[in-house]
């Protein structure tokens, strides 16, 4: 069998405003787990009717979809971005994450990417360093 997905999201990033480490981890979806997401998180399709409308098989997209499942919950519980795989807006040079220029808060708030955010309590020593 071979898969039909056509068109699918305008695919997007999605990454934690705050995260605890320096390092940023990314979870990449891939296009077919995206459809199956479309298809029966939102479109409400049995497990069946989904591999019917994609061309495989109810194994496949049990698969698919299970990992779509775990791929977000470790990045919604482990702080991870999520990246789409063959994002076409990255492709096209419209990715926030490539172009500073283009952070959806631009204009109505401080992107969290571009700097840190000032401390509270300015005039009080931080806790890590004393100053």
């Amino acid at each position: 069998m071979s898969r039909s997905i056509e068109g699918g999201p305008s695919a997007r990033c999605y990454a934690p405003q705050c995260s605890p480490s320096e390092e940023e981890e990314v979870v990449t979806l891939l296009p077919e787990e995206m459809a199956v997401l479309e298809l029966i998180d939102l479109q409400d399709l049995e497990q069946e009717q989904a591999a019917a409308v994609v061309g495989v098989s109810r194994k496949t997209i049990w698969r698919d979809i299970h990992e779509a499942h775990r791929k977000i919950a470790d990045a919604l519980i482990h702080g991870k971005t999520i990246q789409m795989a063959g994002c076409a807006r990255r492709l096209d040079g419209h990715c926030p994450q490539r172009n500073q220029d283009m952070c959806p808060k631009k204009g109505g708030g401080r992107c969290p990417k571009l700097s840190s955010p000032p401390r509270e309590n300015a005039d009080e020593p931080s806790e890590t360093t004393g100053f």
